[in-house]
C-alpha cells in the first residue's frame, strides 16, 4: 500500500476541539463489514449493538500530565513533552522552541522551583535530561505537568503567568483520560475508550458481556506521520505493553467457545495481535511492540473493533483499512463527513462489526 492511498479530505471545522458534554453522548457510526452498511447510533447504545456474549478488551493505561512549560535563563520559552523515564532517574523529553539549546543548560519549570538539566541531545528534538531536584517522574509531572493534548486540539498559549490559564485545562485533565485508567505511562490517550462511562460498563455486564484489560502506553509516535511512499518501508514506533495472564486466559476461552473478541481501540488491537501466535492463541507477556498493521495483514484474534476517526496518512488509518477494507472505511468516513461527525481524539466513534 502507498501513502497516497491513506488520504482523505476533512473540513478543518470537523476536528473536535472539546469533548462531548457527556462521554457516552458521542455519536457512533456502525459499519457492517459483511454488507458495507452504515447505521447512525449514539455511544450509550453500544451494549445492544455488540454481538451476544462478546468479550471486550480494553486498554487501562493512564495518561501522564506530560506537557511541561519552561523558561531559559535568557528568558526564552521552551515547551517539553515527557516521553519516558530512563536510567538513573533521567528522562527522555522532546523539547521545542527558543533556538539552540545547550548541554548543561538548566530550564526552569513554570510554577515550580524544579528545573531540568540538559544532559545530551538524542535525536529529532529529544533530549536526555535530569530533573533537579530528582524524584519519581510520575510525582514530578503530577506537580508540574499539563495534559499532553495532540497538536490539532488548540488551547491558549501558556505564557508563564500561573494566574492566567486556559479555563479548559481542568476539563482536559478529566476528559483526556478514560474512566477506567489505572496504569500511568501514556503520553496520549487511547481515545476509543474516552466514550465509556460507568453506566455503559454496567450495561455491558447486564447484557452478559465480559471485559478484560491490557495495557499499552500510547507514545508520541501515534501522531507521527508516515514519511515514506511505500508503507512496507515505514519503521513503526515502539510502545510498551502488558497482557496479563488473566486476559490471555479470558481471550483464549472466549475464542474456544466461539464468542467474539471486541477490541476497544487500535491500542488494544496492537497488544492482542502482538501476543498471538499464528493460530490466534494469546500468550501473556509484556515488552515493547513495533507491530505495524496495514493491508494485507491477517488478523488472528480481533473480531470487532470500537475506534475513533483517525488522521489521514496515519498508521491507525492503515490498521482500519486492513481490518475492514479501504473502500468500506473511506465510504464510512465520507458518510461521517456528510453527517458532520466530529473527528480525532475528542471526536465521535465507530463500531466496526
Amino acid at each position: 500500500m502507498l501513502i497516497s492511498e491513506l488520504q482523505y479530505e476533512l473540513p478543518p471545522e470537523l476536528i473536535a476541539q472539546e469533548p462531548a458534554k457527556r462521554r457516552d453522548a458521542s455519536r457512533l457510526l456502525v459499519l457492517d463489514r459483511s454488507t458495507g452498511g452504515l447505521r447512525h447510533e449514539v455511544f450509550s447504545s453500544l451494549p445492544r449493538l455488540l454481538p451476544a456474549k462478546a468479550l471486550l478488551v480494553m486498554n487501562d493505561t493512564r495518561v501522564l500530565p506530560a506537557r511541561l512549560y519552561m523558561v531559559r535563563r535568557s528568558g526564552g520559552r521552551v515547551e517539553g513533552l515527557f516521553l519516558r523515564e530512563a536510567e538513573g532517574g533521567t528522562w527522555e523529553i522532546m523539547l521545542t522552541g527558543s533556538g539552540r539549546l545547550k548541554t548543561g543548560e538548566e530550564l526552569q519549570i513554570d510554577g515550580s522551583t524544579r528545573r531540568l538539566r540538559l544532559m545530551k541531545p538524542i535525536a529529532g528534538g529529544v533530549w536526555l535530561v535530569e530533573p533537579v531536584p530528582g524524584g519519581a517522574a510520575v510525582e514530578i509531572l503530577a506537580e508540574c505537568g499539563h495534559p499532553p493534548l495532540p497538536p490539532y486540539i488548540r488551547r491558549g498559549r501558556h505564557d508563564g503567568n500561573t494566574d492566567v490559564k486556559d479555563e479548559r485545562e481542568e476539563l482536559d485533565r478529566e476528559r483526556y483520560q478514560t474512566v477506567y485508567a489505572r496504569q500511568p505511562g501514556a503520553v496520549a490517550a487511547p481515545t476509543a475508550g474516552l466514550h465509556f462511562t460507568p453506566e455503559v460498563l454496567s450495561d455491558l455486564r447486564t447484557a452478559g458481556m465480559e471485559t478484560a484489560w491490557v495495557t499499552l502506553h500510547v507514545g508520541v509516535g501515534t501522531f507521527a506521520p508516515i514519511r515514506c511512499d511505500d508503507l512496507a518501508e515505514h519503521k513503526m514506533h515502539a510502545e510498551w505493553y502488558d497482557c496479563p495472564a488473566a486476559t490471555a486466559e479470558a481471550v483464549n476461552a472466549a475464542r474456544a467457545e466461539g464468542r467474539p473478541i471486541v477490541a476497544v481501540g487500535t491500542t488494544s488491537v496492537r497488544v492482542l495481535e502482538t501476543c498471538a501466535d499464528e493460530s490466534g492463541h494469546v500468550i501473556a507477556g509484556s515488552g515493547w511492540t513495533r507491530l505495524f498493521i496495514y493491508p494485507p495483514y491477517r488478523f488472528k484474534v480481533v473480531d470487532d473493533m470500537v475506534t475513533n476517526f483517525h488522521l489521514p496518512g496515519s498508521t491507525l488509518l492503515a490498521m482500519l483499512f486492513a481490518f475492514a477494507g479501504r473502500e468500506a472505511i473511506l465510504n464510512a468516513y465520507n458518510e461521517a463527513i456528510r453527517e458532520r461527525y466530529r473527528f480525532y481524539s475528542y471526536g465521535d466513534a465507530m463500531l466496526v462489526l
